[in-house]
């Protein structure tokens, strides 16, 4: 279990230090990603993003 949450952990930190280099490059703007204000927030869901980097990130796996 404490695996998991060090997985987790790891891939969130990953995620948060590469956000604005895969902003730069087009990601988090595809059709399909969410961003809409409500109750005075920003909210920002990126589905095509994230099928897209899924997709990719499978790839590599099995090319290794």
């Amino acid at each position: 279990m404490i695996r998991w949450f060090i997985v987790v952990f790891l891939a969130l930190l990953l995620i948060s230090w590469f956000t604005p280099l895969l902003n730069r490059l087009g990601f988090g703007r595809l059709p399909g990603d969410l961003r809409f204000r409500l109750f005075g927030r920003e909210w920002f869901i990126p589905l095509t993003t994230t099928i897209l980097l899924s997709l990719a990130a499978s790839l590599i796996s099995r090319l290794l």
